[in-house]
């Protein structure tokens, strides 16, 4: 039996008292939150598909054979998704090194000007509206544990987050999303060789498929944002198409010229 609709806020409801329970958010809080690697898969799956398809789109304007379809496109798949992979690894290395080095320089901070850094606690949580003595007491608080105002001063001050990507992980994120968003594309043309005359117009096809990297992309965006499954896979597809359609436009220009 279908449940009613009118009932969903009151299971709702019942459900987010189970989770505030002080046991249940105990629990929760005592996990440490993990980072997000959403932004780095978008990012390799948008700009795998839109590499190989200007590839695709360069080979076959110029009518050449699909084999060498394949082997650029497949080409393009390892070398700029390795590269990719490598960059995103060394910028979030380095966003790693910057926030250690912030947080050297705060402890270096509370050690040699105490006073200085415990003001500024007091007017960071001051413009929270604390004030009185409830303001000197979690300015107390806070400066009564080296690790607790480093966090606070990282946090307050900086603006840095509690979570701290892994750049491997970053980078195999962008690696797997690149290779196999980037690959729809390509398939066309393998599946094509593998059985000749099984397609017709494998370019058209090439870009169906293009179109459908950017809604899966953006279907699986929309698992992890606020926002309809359908909204997300067309705004995707929106920018992503437009994007594509630069590099083909790019493409025929410069084989024009050549």
């Amino acid at each position: 039996m279908a449940s009613d609709p009118r009932d969903r806020p009151n299971i709702v409801g019942r459900s987010l008292a189970e989770e505030h329970t002080p046991l249940a958010v105990r629990n929760r809080l005592r996990r440490l939150p993990s980072a997000s690697y959403l932004q780095d898969f978008i990012y390799g799956g948008v700009d795998g598909a839109i590499t190989t398809f200007a590839v695709v789109a360069g080979v076959a304007g110029a009518n050449l054979d699909e084999t060498v379809v394949i082997v650029l496109g497949g080409a393009n798949l390892l070398a700029d998704g390795f590269s990719m992979a490598v960059s995103n690894f060394l910028g979030t290395r380095a966003a790693r090194q910057q926030r250690q080095r912030a947080r050297r320089e705060e402890q270096l901070h509370i050690r040699l000007v105490p006073q200085g850094e415990r003001e500024e606690i007091r007017q960071i949580f001051a413009g929270k509206g604390f004030e009185g003595h409830d303001l000197e007491r979690v300015v107390d608080v806070i400066t009564s544990d080296s690790e607790l105002w480093t966090e606070t001063m990282m946090s307050e001050e900086l603006g840095y987050g509690s979570t701290e990507p892994n750049e491997v992980r970053a980078a195999l994120a962008t690696l797997a999303a690149f290779v196999t968003i980037g690959f729809l594309p390509l398939m066309v043309f393998v599946y094509d060789l593998a059985a000749p005359g099984a397609i017709d117009n494998a370019f058209t096809w090439s870009a169906l498929m293009t179109a459908v990297a950017f809604l899966v992309v953006g279907g699986i965006r929309s698992r992890f944002v606020d926002q309809a499954w359908w909204r997300s896979a067309v705004e995707t597809l929106v920018v992503g198409g437009l994007a594509a359609v630069l590099a083909y436009a790019a493409g025929a220009f410069l084989q024009s010229v050549a």
